[in-house]
This record gives C-alpha cells, sequence and structure tokens, in this order.
C-alpha cells in the first residue's frame, strides 16, 4: 500500500481485520496453489509485499522454515508485529516509493496490493529487481471493471441496491487512483517487465459465507465516505446490511486475477 491518508480502507479501522479473515478464506487457497507450483522449498527468502494480515506472512514462514526468511512489508504493520523474529522481518515500507527491502529474493508476492498504489509501474519494478536471477513473482489482483457487481444476479430491489452501493464503493476507489481494470494487464505487464514463463488464472468467489463477512465489513468501513459523497443514505446502507446478514443474498467478489513469471 502507499502512504496516503485518503487510503479507503485503512489497516487501522476496526473493520479491517474481518475483511482480512475473509481474504484469507476466500483467497489463501488459491495463493497456497500458485506459491506450492512456484517449487518454494526451506531455505528460500521471500518477499511478501503489502502483507496486510498475517495469513499468507505465517505460511510463507512455515515453508522457508529455520534455513529460510519472510521479509513482510507494508505501510502500516499492526497486524504482523506478533509475527516478527529471526525468520519473519517486518518492515515498514511503501513498494511505490522506497527501495526494496532486499535482493537475491526467491520469491516476492503481493495480492491485491497494487490496484491501489499510485505508481504502480514503479512498484512492479522494484519487485522484479530484488528477484535473484531464476526467482519467481506472483502478483495477484482484483479486476473489479472485469465483474463490476456484488450481486451477479440481479433479480430484486435488494440486489439492484446492493450493485448500486457497490459501483458507489468503486467510484470512490477510482477517485483515489485504483486500476479497476489493473487484474486483465498482470499478465502483459509481466511480459513487459522481462519476466519469463509467465501464466495467468482467475479466482471468482461466489455465495460464500466470507462474501457476506467480507461485504458487511466493507461496506461499514466506507459508510461514511459513501455517504458523505452524496452515493448512499444511512437508510440504504442499513437495509443493505440487514439484507446481507440474512444470508439470503448471493454475493460475489471481482475477479482475482493471479499471474506469475521467472526473472532470466
Amino acid at each position: 500500500m502507499t502512504r496516503d491518508d485518503g487510503y479507503l480502507l485503512d489497516n487501522r479501522q476496526s473493520e479491517a481485520g474481518r475483511r482480512f479473515d475473509a481474504f484469507a478464506t476466500l483467497f489463501d487457497p488459491t495463493t497456497f496453489r500458485h506459491i506450492e507450483a512456484s517449487g518454494i522449498q526451506p531455505g528460500w527468502r521471500c518477499w511478501e509485499v503489502g502483507a496486510g494480515g498475517p495469513s499468507v506472512v505465517s505460511w510463507l514462514a512455515a515453508k522457508a522454515g529455520p534455513a529460510g526468511q519472510v521479509v513482510a512489508t507494508d505501510i502500516d504493520t499492526s497486524r504482523l508485529a506478533h509475527l516478527a523474529d529471526r525468520r519473519v522481518d517486518v518492515r515498514v515500507h511503501d513498494v511505490g516509493a522506497e527501495e526494496p527491502p532486499g535482493e537475491d529474493f526467491d520469491l516476492v508476492h503481493a495480492r491485491l496490493v497494487l490496484v491501489h498504489v499510485p505508481d504502480r509501474e514503479a512498484a512492479l519494478r522494484s519487485m522484479v529487481r530484488a528477484l535473484r536471477p531464476g526467482g519467481r513473482l506472483l502478483i495477484e489482483d482484483a479486476d473489479p471493471a472485469l465483474q463490476p457487481l456484488i450481486c451477479p444476479d440481479e433479480h430484486g430491489p435488494e440486489q439492484r441496491l446492493a450493485n448500486r452501493l457497490r459501483q458507489g464503493f468503486r467510484e470512490l476507489l477510482a477517485a483515489r487512483g485504483a486500476d479497476l481494470s489493473y487484474g486483465r494487464k498482470l499478465p502483459r505487464l509481466l511480459r513487459e517487465a522481462g519476466l519469463q514463463e509467465v501464466e495467468a488464472d482467475a479466482h471468482f468467489p461466489m455465495t460464500s459465507p466470507a462474501c457476506t463477512a467480507l461485504e458487511a465489513a466493507t461496506v461499514r468501513q466506507i459508510r461514511d465516505r459513501l455517504v458523505t459523497a452524496g452515493l448512499a443514505t444511512d437508510e440504504e446502507i442499513d437495509q443493505h446490511l440487514a439484507h446481507v446478514e440474512s444470508g439470503r443474498m448471493d454475493l460475489a467478489t471481482a475477479p482475482m486475477i493471479s499471474a506469475w513469471g521467472r526473472k532470466a
């Protein structure tokens, strides 16, 4: 993440922990599958960019083992401090503005990070530069423009309200510099960065309790901004949260595009 007091989804907000838990449930299996396919083994040095919550960092540390190391960076490391030891190096760091926190990494990974970074090009260059020859880069990012609906089956007024609020969320993100079509660009960007063996796939969760938890936490986190911007009223937000927490809505996320490649 970047140092921006206007960042829409601040790690320090009370709902952030619920969002991180939901992301872990929804996306950790996909992330872990891709990292396993990269060939991770004991002794690897890994950089987790914009780590946010602890789930991926803890898993990487277990895979790298006592002989390896994980550098976990974010602009707010408050949810990572308890992981800091000789195998996990937790650092406050802005990937879009600062030099990499080391070099010769075997693996560099970022999930749902670069879409929010104003200087995404510099951040990507930094991550590639930090890799050793033969090292692996895995970037996973959302593409809200590819699938913009929280309720793909818009069959009633509750779903129409949900999708209108989701559109408001996307407008707030775009106003803060988020690239809502970034995910689909990743394969090309990795090739242009000089990586080899570039591949990609997409994961698109639907109708999961974690989707419900993520939506409720996100709406609560941005509630004041939606109202201030005139994108929703307090009454509409209360109605939407009641609909979401009823458990009767089929909610989805934006697709998460995973793209990976190897440094020559």
